[in-house]
């Protein structure tokens, strides 16, 4: 399995040197899959690799500092969108792990720019954002509608001239999801790194990317969420990390991130039942990096709704998505 075989390189680039010329076709297409090229390059710089790859993974690293400088220049542009706001937004994912220069954004693919504002400032950024050039993404009523009410975020934005896409939170779950984080902590708590804009604490962002991964979405791209986790980690003190996750509500899903993030790229540790149901759908990719168990993923697909909303809500919710033409992928 690919998947399984990314895991073990990140966790032991110095195993690459043992593979052929399927284990490399593997490895390199579970990283594209993942979106964990970048990070895979960054692990094996230095390493022996095999000619047509290498050229494959200083594509990989120069491709991740054209999108850190690129996602560096978005979040300088919403700073200043929101200058004279009195709103210092939260850099969150991968904006926030370049910004703050740590190991977790070495390679990291960055998508989208999120931020994090208080949820009574949301119309005024949004009025701001919309006079500097973003527009929204999604026109649909429904969608608009379904977001402003019970999602923890704004419609997604996107920038009429740049093409990039911004994500602006007021909290990190859903208002429909059972564990309720304290947002207005998390803003409190965030740390000022200059230009108009801070980032979450140390403890705050392994919840937040935990929160995201666990209690929130399908595990789609889940081996690189754990990989942030696993980084992120590196960086905490586990009795405030636990102390954090109890003020969020989510000390669980934290336990049983470090032991998915240990079990796969630590040093191990010993896994529950439903904790391996969670690795099975992580590592779901055959040799060509193409998703299987599809059962399996479906499942989680349901589960993350589940994990949203009250069932009546899910039935309503799913019905009308069905009926606008949605399939999951």
């Amino acid at each position: 399995m690919s998947a399984a075989l990314l895991v073990e390189v990140l966790r032991h680039p110095a195993g690459a040197a043992r593979l052929n010329a399927v284990g490399w076709n593997g490895l390199l297409a579970a990283a594209k899959a993942e979106r964990l090229t970048g990070a895979l390059a960054f692990r094996l710089e230095g390493q022996p690799v095999p000619g047509a790859a290498g050229p494959v993974l200083a594509d990989a690293r120069a491709d991740a500092a054209r999108e850190a400088q690129q996602a560096l220049w978005e979040a300088d542009r919403a700073a200043a969108a929101l200058h004279g706001s009195g709103v210092r937004p939260v850099l969150l994912k991968g904006a926030a792990y370049v910004a703050a220069r740590l190991a977790a954004g070495q390679g990291r693919f960055i998508g989208d720019l999120d931020i994090l504002v208080p949820r009574d400032a949301l119309d005024d950024v949004e009025a701001r954002l919309m006079a500097a050039g973003w527009e929204w993404a999604k026109p649909d009523p429904y969608d608009d509608a379904y977001y402003r009410r019970w999602m923890h975020e704004l419609p997604p934005m996107i920038h009429a001239e740049r093409d990039r896409m911004i994500d602006v939170h007021h909290t990190i779950l859903p208002l429909t999801a059972r564990p309720t984080p304290d947002a207005a902590a998390l803003i409190a708590d965030a740390v000022d790194i200059g230009g108009g804009l801070s980032v979450l604490s140390p403890e705050d962002r392994v919840v937040h990317a935990v929160a995201h991964l666990l209690a929130d979405g399908d595990l789609q791209g889940g081996l690189r969420n754990l990989w942030d986790i696993h980084c992120l980690l590196a960086d905490v003190d586990p009795a405030r990390l636990e102390a954090r996750a109890v003020r969020h509500g989510l000390l669980a899903h934290v336990r049983q991130a470090r032991r998915l993030a240990a079990g796969l790229y630590g040093a191990g540790s010993r896994l529950t039942p439903w904790d391996r149901i969670i690795v099975a759908r992580f590592l779901a990719r055959d040799g060509w990096g193409r998703e299987t168990r599809k059962a399996l993923v479906f499942a989680f697909y349901l589960r993350s709704h589940w994990l949203r909303m009250p069932p009546l809500m899910l039935a309503r919710h799913l019905w009308t998505k069905w009926r606008k033409g949605h399939r999951p992928a």
